[in-house]
């Protein structure tokens, strides 16, 4: 069965996350694993509870809390918990790859307490040394769980299109509609053709895989800027990006506008790393 890994610190934020993971995992009927890292050389017993005075006790008692609360929403699958000590994003990245995780979802600021679990280069190097897709919500975004509208920025890199058949299958989940955001940043008409290119590859492309959607031409300044407004203005619920990542294994840091959308979008952001080789989408 498919695994979804959700990184949890107890949080307001890394609960919201919670809940919007298990609703994925119910549409797709995967298993979720929720996951907390204890990081002895940093990590705070800052949770509050007179069951135990034990930090590894008191964190099994909220897993067990939050098991008996949401396990009635995944009637086809199962909520389940572990606990790994070490680097906190270097720990989601390894479980990932150890139960072949198809998507990790996470808050993207935990407890002050936690080692600022989800802010700043640790949220960064989650998204970037993933093996797998991952979402972020942002502390503080409350947006509708159930997807109805995924906003999709296409550009004028080969790599833009790579993410369009993870978010057609999100969108098929969901029956949502997918918002092809053609983004111009310059008047070169070549490159402009090139953007619209591949907005309408993904819109055949869509289509033939039943997806509701259409396209949207858009003039930025500032990329990473004009889709948040976008994503706001139109009350979509997903947006779905390419990290930007280097081609180099080494680097563990986002791309500037990938890294703006993470930390700043007012919805949740899926990013989806570029491969070495293109997928076409049999064009």
């Amino acid at each position: 069965m498919k695994t979804i890994i959700s990184a949890i610190d107890f949080s307001d934020c890394s609960i919201n996350a919670l809940e919007h993971a298990i609703s994925i995992a119910a549409k797709s009927a995967s298993n979720l694993l929720m996951l907390w890292v204890n990081n002895p050389n940093t990590t705070k017993t800052i949770l509050s509870s007179d069951l135990s005075d034990d930090l590894l006790e008191e964190v099994e008692h909220q897993f067990t809390r939050l098991i008996n609360k949401y396990e009635k929403d995944l009637p086809k699958s199962r909520l389940d918990y572990i606990i790994r000590e070490g680097k906190v994003y270097r720990e989601v990245v390894n479980q990932a790859k150890e139960s072949d995780a198809w998507l990790i979802v996470a808050g993207t600021h935990g407890s002050s307490g936690f080692e600022e679990l989800w802010i700043g280069s640790n949220a960064n190097r989650i998204v970037s040394a993933a093996p797998c897709p991952v979402i972020t919500i942002r502390t503080g975004i409350h947006v509708e769980r159930e997807l109805k509208k995924i906003v999709l920025p296409m550009d004028s890199t080969m790599e833009t299109r790579q993410k369009v058949p993870f978010t057609a299958d999100l969108a098929k989940m969901f029956d949502a509609e997918v918002h092809i955001l053609a983004v111009y940043t310059t008047t070169i008409e070549n490159v402009r053709g090139t953007v619209m290119s591949y907005a309408k590859q993904t819109a055949k492309y869509l289509k033939e895989h039943g997806v509701k959607h259409f396209i949207v031409e858009l003039e930025a300044d500032n990329i990473a800027t004009t889709i948040m407004e976008y994503a706001k203005q139109s009350d979509a619920n997903l947006l779905s990006i390419m990290t930007e990542q280097e081609k180099s294994a080494s680097n563990l840091w986002l791309g500037p506008y990938a890294q703006q959308m993470v930390h700043h979008s007012p919805i949740p952001v899926l990013s989806i790393h570029p491969k070495e080789i293109l997928i076409s989408m049999g064009y």
